[in-house]
């Protein structure tokens, strides 16, 4: 037979066979499945899963597709690494939740904090670090975003120099943290304008921001430029992203993924079912 009636044969069986692999059912193509895990970089919150020692979480996050571990102490920073993952978010002496930024006796501790680990973040390849506005303890808004302000001028040139954000974190004040002050995107954003640094940004968090304000795909939209790191958690009750919740997950995802957001969405739902199934189910939803 003539080598090239051979080499014709051979190429259509070969053409014959991928277009039937193609076709069936549940068979997605490497490079599409590639590209869509690439349309939302996922990590976990460490404290969600406190009874899960930090190696095993770490691996079986690898194992699901995540790429990050959330809220780890700058002695953890490294551990992700072990498992081909980063920390995403870590904790780096930027005040405490009740009593941060909008205090201007807080800034010395928080500047000294930020002094000493975000060099340790730059290290391990941590892209954020935390922070918090602190409680309102009759303080007007006005005042504290002044005040918060003139803390991260403060410490921004840290990091700007290092390469990591610091990343001021919205909470809900209505449920989870009482008198909580950055508790509304507005305020955020425009301390955020006022301090103006690539490496100064919001921690948007889906779960207190649907409490506080809902109406979130256009706010994320018309904010992402200020936005840095988002975290999901079930509305109401802070658990599984399932049917249960009020918020479209995947819809929200699309929407990040289409306004081209390149950060880290950690998932920071309390799970009441088994954790690492649950882990695997949120991953699933927000893969689009």
């Amino acid at each position: 037979m003539n080598p090239k009636e051979i080499s014709r044969r051979t190429a259509l069986k070969a053409s014959l066979a991928a277009t039937a692999l193609a076709s069936m059912p549940g068979m997605v193509k490497g490079e599409e499945a590639l590209e869509k895990k690439r349309r939302i970089q996922q990590s976990v919150c460490r404290w969600c899963y406190q009874k899960i020692p930090l190696d095993d979480l770490c691996q079986s996050a690898a194992q699901i597709g995540l790429l990050g571990i959330d809220l780890l102490e700058p002695e953890e920073y490294e551990v992700p690494r072990r498992y081909g993952l980063i920390c995403t978010m870590g904790k780096a002496g930027g005040g405490e939740i009740k009593n941060a930024l909008n205090r201007t006796e807080n800034h010395a501790a928080i500047e000294a904090g930020f002094r000493k680990n975000i060099p340790l973040a730059a290290k391990a390849g941590v892209p954020n670090v935390i922070t918090f506005s602190g409680n309102r303890r009759g303080m007007s808004d006005d005042e504290g975003a002044r005040n918060t302000v003139i803390g991260l001028n403060r410490v921004k040139k840290i990091a700007e120099d290092n390469g990591v954000t610091i990343c001021l974190e919205l909470l809900n004040s209505k449920i989870n943290h009482p008198d909580y002050m950055a508790d509304h995107t507005a305020w955020g954003v425009r301390v955020m304008q006022e301090v103006n640094s690539p490496n100064v940004k919001l921690l948007y968090d889906i779960y207190h921001m649907q409490i506080m304000e809902g109406d979130l795909i256009m706010t994320i939209r018309a904010n992402l430029a200020w936005i840095a790191h988002f975290h999901t958690g079930g509305v109401p009750g802070r658990h599984e992203l399932d049917d249960t919740q009020e918020v479209q997950w995947d819809g929200v995802m699309r929407a990040i993924a289409g306004a081209g957001f390149k950060g880290y969405v950690g998932h920071e739902f309390i799970p009441v079912r088994d954790p690492i199934t649950s882990l695997r189910a949120a991953y699933e939803l927000c893969n689009v």
